[in-house]
């Protein structure tokens, strides 16, 4: 089964810093570009963050640029996502995606369901 699972958020002040981690399972993430979106009451699925399959290239929305960064992990099969100078704007739930297009798709898009190709990943928190 292919699998994401997301943990790290929590609680903090505004200025403070969390680390999400996103764990596959059921496939090799690093063989995807991967990112993370977060969806807003009304909207559609916003991509703000986006790593390639080859991680030569990143992409940050203006919002989080120079705060958040995304890396893939030591530990095989990981991903991250480093969140600093936190703000009440930054509060929501952030999920992790893969098997995407390209990180340009992620960017651009209003919806990232249309940058996911192939197979459907069950996402738990």
């Amino acid at each position: 089964q292919v699998k994401l699972v997301e943990s790290g958020g929590g609680l903090v002040q505004p200025g403070g810093h969390l680390r999400l981690t996103c764990a596959a399972s059921g496939f090799a993430l690093g063989d995807y570009a991967v990112g993370w979106f977060r969806q807003a009451p009304g909207k559609g699925r916003e991509g703000f963050s986006c790593i390639s399959e080859n991680d030569q290239s990143t992409y940050y929305a203006d919002s989080v640029q120079g705060r958040f960064s995304i890396t893939r992990g030591s530990v095989k099969n990981t991903m991250y996502l480093q969140k600093n100078s936190l703000t009440p704007a930054d509060q929501g739930v952030d999920f992790c995606g893969t098997h995407i297009v390209d990180c340009l798709c992620w960017q651009l898009s209003e919806d990232v369901r249309d940058c996911v190709r192939g197979t459907q990943v069950t996402v738990s928190l």
